[in-house]
This record gives structure tokens, C-alpha cells and sequence, in this order.
């Protein structure tokens, strides 16, 4: 059997600057707008090297029932969700323990669903 593996990710939002914003402040990033496709992207983390993913402008799930992208924090869950909701983000739950870590749900300041993930130590 193939592992389950997913290689990349795309994340529609309606203004590139603002998301670029968000998604820098919650993870600690520093995208930026990339041009030299044919469309604008902001790749994940800023690395086009690894497996990861990009903002692109697009429509957005309006109710926050799109599929759910769970990225790993740089830091603490809870200093991640107390930024998330400071760069305009909603945190939806307290942190679910699972297995491999934890995690809370949150929609962007776009409507998209995410999930900032922890993993165990």
C-alpha cells in the first residue's frame, strides 16, 4: 500500500497582503508574494524545498467547512492560538490531545478552516 502522504496544499484567500499578514504572525513566518507563476502565490513557510503548501487568491469556503489544513506551530499551542486571535483569526476549541500531539481548530481572517498543531515532545 502507497503511505498516505499529502504533498501539497492550497489555501484560497480574497487579499494576498492580509493573509500573507496573518499566516506570517500565527507561525512566525516571513512570505512574501511570489510573481513568476501565473498566478500570485506565498509559499508556506516561505521554502519552495520542502513539502508544504501556498496561498493563492481564490474563494474561500464561506462557512468555514472547507477542508481543514493542520500546520505545526513554532512554539507553544497556546502562544500560537493567542496569536491567531490577535492577527484576526478565531480559535474555535481548547487544545484536543491526540496521540502524536494537539491541536486546536481556527478559521483565518478568509473563512478558512486550520488547525494549529503541537506535536508531542
Amino acid at each position: 500500500m502507497t503511505p498516505p502522504v499529502v504533498c501539497w496544499a492550497e489555501i484560497p484567500v480574497t487579499d494576498m497582503d492580509k493573509a500573507i499578514t496573518f499566516y506570517n504572525a500565527v507561525f512566525k513566518w516571513t512570505m512574501e508574494v511570489d510573481n513568476t507563476g501565473p498566478n500570485p502565490m506565498a509559499t508556506l513557510g516561505g521554502a519552495m524545498d520542502t513539502t508544504s503548501g501556498h496561498l493563492y487568491p481564490g474563494k474561500p469556503s464561506t462557512d468555514g467547512n472547507g477542508p481543514t489544513v493542520h500546520i505545526v506551530v513554532p512554539d507553544k499551542l497556546e502562544d500560537a492560538a493567542k496569536r491567531c486571535s490577535d492577527a484576526g483569526g478565531t480559535v474555535l476549541c481548547d487544545p484536543i490531545d491526540i496521540p502524536p500531539g494537539r491541536f486546536v481548530y481556527a478559521i483565518d481572517p478568509d473563512g478558512n478552516s486550520i488547525g494549529l498543531f503541537e506535536p508531542k515532545a
